[in-house]
């Protein structure tokens, strides 16, 4: 049997050699051939990331400290932008809406309550629909005694209030929010990286 018999019988990619004799070299790689597969993974990768930013995830950065101490002042995110548009907005989400008062500009804040629920606001204490929630988010030292008249909340609208009571302007402020003006939920911290995690 010769040598190329059993180097096609065996199955091997590369042949050994036969006595004293040398292995085949490799055929080179073609150096157009592997700029065309680097583009092409560069264009491929490029296409996937703007995918996910416009239609999924978008990064944003924090300003000011009214979601201390989950999130911080220059904090960099992602928002999940399909999570209401896919979902449900439910009580405890931290979401990202227009300012009812201008929407050139962006708020984050965390939903209290929703639609069709009765809210009030005794000394800094919680009630949704006579209950008084359990607000762990919210640490003794962020805290303030602000009342505020029970409400039912309207119809495809939500009630935002920042974790820092004693600083935070919202709902108590500029009333709930509408539905078409939230348009992400906070999902993950990805800077400063030390503090990297999923926002909750």
């Amino acid at each position: 049997m010769g040598y190329e018999d059993r180097a096609q019988q065996s199955g091997d990619e590369i042949a050994e050699t036969g006595s004293g004799g040398l292995a085949t070299p490799p055929r080179p790689v073609s150096s157009t051939g592997g700029v065309h597969s680097w583009l092409r993974d560069l264009v491929i990768s490029v296409v996937v990331s703007a995918f996910i930013i416009v239609f999924l995830y978008q990064p944003v950065r924090v300003e000011g400290t009214s979601m201390l101490p989950m999130l911080k002042d220059q904090d960099r995110l992602f928002i999940n932008k399909m999570a209401y548009r896919v979902g449900e907005i439910h009580r405890g989400d931290v979401v990202v809406f227009l300012y009812p008062r201008d929407h050139t500009k962006s708020y984050i804040k965390r939903v209290i309550a929703g639609p069709g629920d009765d809210l009030r606001i005794d000394h800094g204490q919680v009630y949704v629909n006579g209950k008084r929630i359990d607000e762990t988010y919210v640490p003794a030292r962020f805290a303030d005694d602000r009342s505020e008249p029970e409400i039912k909340v309207p119809a495809e609208e939500y009630f935002v209030m920042g974790d820092h009571r004693s600083i935070s302007s919202d709902s108590r402020d500029f009333g709930p929010v509408e539905r078409g003006l939230i348009y992400g939920k906070a999902a993950f911290v990805y800077w400063p990286i030390d503090e990297a995690g999923v926002v909750r």
